[in-house]
């Protein structure tokens, strides 16, 4: 019963955490988190 409780649980919460990210007004902080790598190795190359 309890592994089933926390299958269900864990579905959940990657289903909202799924929802939440694809919404269009998150998307720019997506996109600007997204470049923090390149920017890094902008600075190493420069």
């Amino acid at each position: 019963m309890v592994p089933g409780l926390i299958t269900a649980v864990l579905l959940v919460l990657f289903v909202g955490a799924t929802v939440y990210l694809w919404r269009p007004s998150v998307k720019p902080e997506m996109d600007a988190a997204a470049q923090i790598p390149l920017d890094d190795d902008k600075e190493e190359i420069a």
